[in-house]
Protein backbone atom coordinates (compact mmCIF):
# COMPACT_ATOMS: atom_id res chain seq x y z
CA UNK A 1 0.00 0.00 0.00
CA UNK A 2 2.86 3.11 -1.05
CA UNK A 3 2.30 6.27 -2.33
CA UNK A 4 5.11 7.51 -4.34
CA UNK A 5 5.41 11.10 -5.43
CA UNK A 6 5.92 10.82 -9.15
CA UNK A 7 6.56 14.94 -8.66
CA UNK A 8 7.00 15.75 -11.96
CA UNK A 9 4.58 13.44 -14.01
CA UNK A 10 2.23 14.79 -11.68
CA UNK A 11 2.53 18.13 -11.93
CA UNK A 12 2.74 18.06 -15.60
CA UNK A 13 -1.00 16.22 -15.77
CA UNK A 14 -1.68 18.50 -13.16
CA UNK A 15 -1.72 21.29 -14.77
CA UNK A 16 -3.03 20.01 -18.30
CA UNK A 17 -6.13 18.91 -16.04
CA UNK A 18 -6.75 21.91 -13.82
CA UNK A 19 -5.64 24.52 -15.87
CA UNK A 20 -2.76 25.89 -13.90
CA UNK A 21 0.08 27.02 -15.55
CA UNK A 22 1.32 29.40 -13.30
CA UNK A 23 2.55 27.29 -10.37
CA UNK A 24 5.27 28.84 -8.12
CA UNK A 25 8.71 28.10 -8.42
CA UNK A 26 10.07 30.17 -5.54
CA UNK A 27 6.93 30.53 -3.04
CA UNK A 28 7.29 33.13 -0.44
CA UNK A 29 7.20 31.90 2.84
CA UNK A 30 4.87 33.63 5.54
CA UNK A 31 6.23 35.82 7.99
CA UNK A 32 6.96 34.76 11.54
CA UNK A 33 7.49 32.08 12.78
CA UNK A 34 4.86 28.74 13.83
CA UNK A 35 1.82 27.71 11.64
CA UNK A 36 -0.68 28.99 9.99
CA UNK A 37 -2.81 29.87 12.81
CA UNK A 38 -5.43 26.87 11.96
CA UNK A 39 -5.54 23.80 13.98
CA UNK A 40 -3.07 21.28 12.28
CA UNK A 41 -5.17 19.02 9.68
CA UNK A 42 -1.84 17.79 8.06
CA UNK A 43 0.19 15.12 9.52
CA UNK A 44 3.28 13.08 8.52
CA UNK A 45 2.27 9.88 6.36
CA UNK A 46 5.69 8.72 4.97
CA UNK A 47 8.84 10.11 3.41
CA UNK A 48 11.21 8.36 0.96
CA UNK A 49 14.56 8.97 0.15
CA UNK A 50 16.97 7.54 -3.08
CA UNK A 51 19.62 5.25 -1.46
CA UNK A 52 22.83 3.93 -3.70
CA UNK A 53 22.19 0.84 -5.04
CA UNK A 54 24.92 -0.70 -2.69
CA UNK A 55 22.62 0.50 0.10
CA UNK A 56 18.99 -0.38 -1.53
CA UNK A 57 20.24 -3.94 -2.59
CA UNK A 58 21.69 -4.45 1.13
CA UNK A 59 18.00 -3.09 2.71
CA UNK A 60 16.34 -5.23 -0.22
CA UNK A 61 18.28 -8.61 0.89
CA UNK A 62 18.19 -8.07 4.81
CA UNK A 63 17.23 -10.96 7.03
CA UNK A 64 17.16 -8.52 10.04
CA UNK A 65 14.32 -5.96 8.36
CA UNK A 66 11.66 -8.26 8.59
CA UNK A 67 12.01 -8.87 11.92
CA UNK A 68 12.21 -5.48 12.73
CA UNK A 69 9.30 -3.85 10.89
CA UNK A 70 6.13 -4.60 8.86
CA UNK A 71 8.63 -4.68 5.89
CA UNK A 72 7.69 -5.31 1.92
CA UNK A 73 9.58 -4.88 -1.44
CA UNK A 74 6.99 -4.50 -4.48
CA UNK A 75 6.22 -2.78 -7.40
CA UNK A 76 3.23 -0.38 -7.29
CA UNK A 77 0.93 0.89 -10.94
CA UNK A 78 -0.04 4.63 -10.29
CA UNK A 79 -1.63 6.96 -12.79
CA UNK A 80 -1.34 6.40 -16.41
CA UNK A 81 1.02 3.20 -15.93
CA UNK A 82 3.37 4.60 -13.93
CA UNK A 83 5.34 1.66 -11.84
CA UNK A 84 7.79 2.47 -8.88
CA UNK A 85 9.33 -0.42 -6.96
CA UNK A 86 10.23 0.33 -3.31
CA UNK A 87 11.26 -0.94 -0.29
CA UNK A 88 8.54 -0.23 2.78
CA UNK A 89 9.15 -0.42 6.71
CA UNK A 90 5.28 0.37 7.83
CA UNK A 91 4.42 1.31 11.55
CA UNK A 92 0.90 1.82 13.15
CA UNK A 93 0.22 5.21 11.38
CA UNK A 94 3.36 5.88 9.48
CA UNK A 95 5.81 4.49 7.34
CA UNK A 96 9.09 4.51 5.56
CA UNK A 97 9.59 3.99 1.54
CA UNK A 98 13.23 3.44 0.34
CA UNK A 99 14.43 3.63 -3.20
CA UNK A 100 17.73 2.69 -5.08
CA UNK A 101 19.26 4.77 -7.89
CA UNK A 102 17.02 3.89 -11.21
CA UNK A 103 13.89 2.40 -8.88
CA UNK A 104 11.96 5.32 -9.73
CA UNK A 105 12.05 6.89 -13.36
CA UNK A 106 13.23 10.44 -14.34
CA UNK A 107 14.39 12.88 -12.26
CA UNK A 108 13.11 11.14 -8.89
CA UNK A 109 15.37 8.20 -9.53
CA UNK A 110 18.21 10.40 -9.10
CA UNK A 111 20.93 9.62 -5.92
CA UNK A 112 20.01 11.48 -3.69
CA UNK A 113 16.23 12.84 -4.23
CA UNK A 114 13.77 12.14 -1.41
CA UNK A 115 9.84 13.36 -1.02
CA UNK A 116 7.30 14.12 2.29
CA UNK A 117 3.91 13.01 2.56
CA UNK A 118 1.73 14.29 4.81
CA UNK A 119 -1.90 13.33 5.02
CA UNK A 120 -5.41 14.89 6.71
CA UNK A 121 -7.23 12.51 9.04
CA UNK A 122 -10.99 13.64 8.17
CA UNK A 123 -12.92 13.82 5.17
CA UNK A 124 -12.90 17.42 3.89
CA UNK A 125 -9.62 18.69 5.25
CA UNK A 126 -7.52 18.84 2.12
CA UNK A 127 -9.86 21.36 0.80
CA UNK A 128 -9.32 23.47 4.15
CA UNK A 129 -5.60 23.34 3.75
CA UNK A 130 -5.75 24.00 0.09
CA UNK A 131 -8.16 27.51 0.82
CA UNK A 132 -4.84 28.38 3.45
CA UNK A 133 -2.07 28.15 0.73
CA UNK A 134 -3.06 31.57 -1.02
CA UNK A 135 -2.47 32.99 2.33
CA UNK A 136 1.10 31.10 2.71
CA UNK A 137 2.24 32.99 -0.37
CA UNK A 138 0.88 29.68 -2.93
CA UNK A 139 -1.67 31.71 -5.05
CA UNK A 140 -2.40 28.49 -7.31
CA UNK A 141 -1.94 25.37 -5.93
CA UNK A 142 -1.81 22.39 -8.26
CA UNK A 143 -4.37 19.87 -7.61
CA UNK A 144 -4.20 16.11 -8.32
CA UNK A 145 -5.83 12.80 -8.18
CA UNK A 146 -3.40 9.54 -7.94
CA UNK A 147 -5.43 6.39 -8.68
CA UNK A 148 -3.50 2.74 -7.90
CA UNK A 149 -4.23 -0.60 -9.84
CA UNK A 150 -4.45 -3.55 -8.65
CA UNK A 151 -2.95 -5.54 -11.58
CA UNK A 152 -6.45 -5.92 -13.31
CA UNK A 153 -6.00 -2.67 -15.64
CA UNK A 154 -8.53 -0.97 -13.78
CA UNK A 155 -7.46 2.11 -12.21
CA UNK A 156 -8.80 2.59 -8.43
CA UNK A 157 -9.07 6.33 -6.87
CA UNK A 158 -6.44 6.22 -4.29
CA UNK A 159 -5.94 10.01 -2.73
CA UNK A 160 -6.32 13.26 -4.02
CA UNK A 161 -2.95 16.01 -3.41
CA UNK A 162 -2.10 19.20 -3.29
CA UNK A 163 1.29 20.31 -4.72
CA UNK A 164 2.67 23.78 -4.33
CA UNK A 165 4.82 24.17 -6.96
CA UNK A 166 5.47 22.66 -10.56
CA UNK A 167 8.87 22.88 -10.61
CA UNK A 168 11.68 21.27 -8.16
CA UNK A 169 15.10 20.27 -7.85
CA UNK A 170 15.26 16.91 -5.63
CA UNK A 171 12.54 17.17 -3.29
CA UNK A 172 8.94 17.83 -3.44
CA UNK A 173 6.16 17.40 -0.45
CA UNK A 174 2.53 17.30 -1.08
CA UNK A 175 -0.54 17.24 1.03
CA UNK A 176 -3.31 14.33 0.48
CA UNK A 177 -6.48 12.81 1.29
CA UNK A 178 -7.38 9.19 1.09
CA UNK A 179 -10.35 8.84 -1.35
CA UNK A 180 -13.46 7.10 -0.14
CA UNK A 181 -13.18 4.42 -2.98
CA UNK A 182 -9.98 3.20 -2.19
CA UNK A 183 -11.43 2.48 1.59
CA UNK A 184 -14.01 0.50 -0.39
CA UNK A 185 -12.40 -1.99 -2.22
CA UNK A 186 -10.79 -4.86 -0.38
CA UNK A 187 -7.86 -5.12 -2.07
CA UNK A 188 -6.41 -2.24 -0.37
CA UNK A 189 -7.27 -4.78 2.81
CA UNK A 190 -7.94 -1.50 4.92
CA UNK A 191 -9.40 -1.27 8.12
CA UNK A 192 -12.79 0.32 8.81
CA UNK A 193 -13.75 3.54 9.84
CA UNK A 194 -13.69 4.66 13.51
CA UNK A 195 -15.73 7.78 13.06
CA UNK A 196 -17.70 9.62 10.38
CA UNK A 197 -15.60 10.92 8.06
CA UNK A 198 -12.23 8.40 8.85
CA UNK A 199 -9.84 8.77 6.02
CA UNK A 200 -6.71 8.36 8.51
CA UNK A 201 -3.19 6.82 8.54
CA UNK A 202 -3.94 4.39 11.23
CA UNK A 203 -7.29 3.15 9.34
CA UNK A 204 -4.87 2.63 6.15
CA UNK A 205 -1.84 0.87 7.53
CA UNK A 206 -2.68 -2.47 8.49
CA UNK A 207 -1.84 -3.63 12.15
CA UNK A 208 0.86 -6.06 11.18
CA UNK A 209 3.28 -3.80 13.35
CA UNK A 210 2.32 -5.32 16.49
CA UNK A 211 4.16 -8.58 15.02
CA UNK A 212 7.12 -6.54 14.91
CA UNK A 213 9.19 -3.92 16.63
CA UNK A 214 8.77 -1.13 14.64
CA UNK A 215 6.09 1.12 15.95
CA UNK A 216 5.86 4.48 14.50
CA UNK A 217 8.41 7.51 12.65
CA UNK A 218 9.05 9.41 15.02
CA UNK A 219 11.85 11.50 13.49
CA UNK A 220 12.79 12.60 9.57
CA UNK A 221 15.79 14.81 8.85
CA UNK A 222 16.47 15.13 5.18
CA UNK A 223 18.78 17.86 2.88
CA UNK A 224 17.03 19.44 0.17
CA UNK A 225 18.03 22.59 -1.63
CA UNK A 226 17.01 26.25 -0.73
CA UNK A 227 14.24 26.29 -3.38
CA UNK A 228 12.95 22.60 -2.57
CA UNK A 229 12.58 24.25 1.18
CA UNK A 230 10.85 27.38 -0.23
CA UNK A 231 8.32 25.46 -1.91
CA UNK A 232 7.80 22.92 1.70
CA UNK A 233 7.86 25.26 4.10
CA UNK A 234 4.11 26.95 2.99
CA UNK A 235 2.77 23.19 3.04
CA UNK A 236 3.72 22.68 6.29
CA UNK A 237 2.53 26.07 7.81
CA UNK A 238 -0.88 25.87 6.04
CA UNK A 239 -1.25 22.30 7.33
CA UNK A 240 -0.82 23.45 10.74
CA UNK A 241 2.74 22.17 12.01
CA UNK A 242 4.99 24.71 14.38
CA UNK A 243 7.21 25.49 11.98
CA UNK A 244 11.03 27.10 13.46
CA UNK A 245 13.72 28.57 11.55
CA UNK A 246 17.36 27.45 12.60
CA UNK A 247 20.36 29.72 11.78
CA UNK A 248 22.24 27.83 9.20
CA UNK A 249 18.95 27.55 6.59
CA UNK A 250 17.21 24.57 8.47
CA UNK A 251 14.35 24.64 9.43
CA UNK A 252 12.19 22.12 11.92
CA UNK A 253 8.29 21.14 11.37
CA UNK A 254 7.07 19.96 14.70
CA UNK A 255 3.06 18.30 15.44
CA UNK A 256 1.27 15.49 15.54
CA UNK A 257 3.66 12.47 16.90
CA UNK A 258 6.38 13.29 14.27
CA UNK A 259 9.16 16.05 13.66
CA UNK A 260 10.56 17.04 10.56
CA UNK A 261 14.01 18.46 9.82
CA UNK A 262 14.63 19.91 6.40
CA UNK A 263 18.48 21.12 5.90
CA UNK A 264 18.75 23.54 2.99
CA UNK A 265 22.12 22.44 1.24
CA UNK A 266 23.49 22.31 -2.13
CA UNK A 267 22.16 19.60 -4.82
CA UNK A 268 24.62 17.16 -4.68
CA UNK A 269 24.50 16.65 -0.69
CA UNK A 270 20.81 16.19 -0.94
CA UNK A 271 19.12 13.19 0.32
CA UNK A 272 17.75 11.50 3.02
CA UNK A 273 19.81 11.56 6.67
CA UNK A 274 18.31 10.44 9.19
CA UNK A 275 15.22 8.57 10.76
CA UNK A 276 14.07 7.97 14.08
CA UNK A 277 11.12 5.41 15.21
CA UNK A 278 9.65 4.19 18.00
CA UNK A 279 9.24 0.32 18.77
CA UNK A 280 6.35 -1.38 20.73
CA UNK A 281 8.37 -2.44 23.39
CA UNK A 282 12.08 -1.69 24.77
CA UNK A 283 15.30 -3.91 23.87
CA UNK A 284 18.78 -4.55 24.20
CA UNK A 285 21.23 -2.50 21.47
CA UNK A 286 20.91 -3.65 18.27
CA UNK A 287 23.44 -1.96 15.71
CA UNK A 288 22.88 -3.62 11.97
CA UNK A 289 25.14 -2.63 8.79
CA UNK A 290 23.07 -2.21 5.88
CA UNK A 291 25.22 -0.53 3.12
CA UNK A 292 26.27 3.02 3.29
CA UNK A 293 23.80 2.76 6.34
CA UNK A 294 23.71 2.23 9.89
CA UNK A 295 20.46 0.65 11.94
CA UNK A 296 20.65 1.02 15.63
CA UNK A 297 18.00 -0.52 17.97
CA UNK A 298 17.67 0.26 21.12
CA UNK A 299 18.21 0.32 24.02
CA UNK A 300 14.89 1.13 24.77
CA UNK A 301 11.66 2.00 22.80
CA UNK A 302 13.64 3.87 20.45
CA UNK A 303 15.56 3.07 16.88
CA UNK A 304 17.65 5.47 15.11
CA UNK A 305 18.91 4.92 11.27
CA UNK A 306 21.67 7.23 9.40
CA UNK A 307 21.87 7.75 5.70
CA UNK A 308 24.73 10.35 6.40
CA UNK A 309 27.23 8.09 4.64
CA UNK A 310 24.64 7.02 1.78
CA UNK A 311 25.09 9.91 -0.50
Amino acid sequence: MSLRRALHVLMVLAVALTGLAGGATGVAWADGNGSSGGRQLLFYNHAYGVLDRETADAIEHSTYLPRFANFQVRTTTGANGEKWTGRYLMGRETYLELFGVGDVAGQDGVLGSGGLGLSVENAGDLATVTGRLPGQGVPNPISFRQTRDFGDGVPVPWFDAVFTAEQYDAFGAWGMEYRPEYFADPRGKTEPASHAGDVGRERYLSDDYRDHLMRDVTSVRLGITARDLANTVPLLRAGGFAVRELPGGSVVAEGGGTTIRLDSVAREDAGLRRVEMSLNHPVARHEERLGRSTLVVGPGARAVWTFGDAR
